[in-house]
This record gives C-alpha cells, sequence and structure tokens, in this order.
C-alpha cells in the first residue's frame, strides 16, 4: 500500500502553530506600540493581567518575573484597598489572585478611576467604598500609559 509522506503535515502544522504564537491572548486589538521605556512591547500585552499579591513585611507585594518585578510593595492606600477585595479570602496573605484591566471584565469586583498624576505615580479613586491610593510607575510595565479605569477582581490562589 502506497503511504504519503508525513512532511506535508508537519510543514502545515509548524506554520499553524508559528502563526498562533504570534498572537497574544487577549490582546487589545487597537493596542498602541511600547513606550521606549517597556520592557515589554505592546504585541505581548495582554488587556487582563494576573498578578499574585502576597503579604511580606507589613504590606502586600508582588513578584512579576516577566518584568523585573520582585517583592514589589503597594503603599500610600492601595494595601488598604486591597484589604478591602481580599475581606472574604482567609488565606489571602499567603497569596490571591488579583486580575486587573483597563476594560470591564466579566465578574470584576471594582472600578478604580484615575483622579491625577502624583510623585511619579498615579492617584485612583474606589467609589465604594470611598477610597484612594497611589500605583507606583510600575504600572507602566502593565500599560503604556496610566488608564483611566482599572477594573479588578480578587480570587483565592489556586495551586
Amino acid at each position: 500500500m502506497f503511504r504519503s509522506s508525513p512532511l506535508p503535515v508537519l510543514l502545515r502544522t509548524a506554520s499553524l502553530v508559528l502563526a498562533l504564537s504570534l498572537v497574544p491572548a487577549c490582546s487589545a486589538p487597537d493596542e498602541p506600540s511600547a513606550s521606549k521605556d517597556s520592557p515589554m512591547p505592546a504585541t505581548t500585552r495582554n488587556s487582563i493581567m494576573v498578578i499574585t499579591p502576597y503579604w511580606y513585611s507589613g504590606t502586600w507585594v508582588f513578584d512579576d518575573e516577566a518584568v523585573g518585578l520582585r517583592r514589589e510593595p503597594f503603599v500610600a492606600g492601595i494595601p488598604e484597598m486591597i484589604n478591602h477585595f481580599v475581606k472574604d479570602i482567609p488565606t489571602a496573605k499567603s497569596g490571591f489572585r488579583l486580575t486587573f484591566s483597563a476594560a470591564p471584565f466579566p465578574g470584576h469586583q471594582a472600578k478604580a478611576v484615575w483622579v491625577r498624576p502624583e510623585s511619579g505615580g498615579n492617584i485612583y479613586r474606589l467609589e465604594n467604598p470611598p477610597m484612594e491610593g497611589w500605583l507606583c510607575p510600575a504600572l507602566l510595565h502593565y500599560f503604556e500609559n496610566p488608564p483611566k479605569e482599572l477594573y479588578v477582581r480578587a480570587d483565592p490562589k489556586l495551586d
């Protein structure tokens, strides 16, 4: 019986895998190009991000190897916001998932609205409960410019 070579199938599969790897997951269709100061080109930025904050040395911090952050602290009002988000997660201090985006996503827990720039970072306000907090310039690892709105959700960490 005549057997055809698997090479054409392998080439088509490799081409499809390569093409799919060039399309970032959840990318915004009109995302601008990255700034020269950003370690991540815009084509690899997602529109929904997830970090895993944890409690360290009296405040919430997070690590993100992809952008070179280790024990990056949340300060100036943001820890109080996080406390509000995780009030129903008993294991939060050992780590929890914080999902965030500049656009609404299904199940978001809160919306923080940009108020003003301050001290190299940006002030954001929650409406309910009314709170303000400062996000440092590390925000620019995830967004080219500070978004006018940030949507967030806190969930228990999945192991």
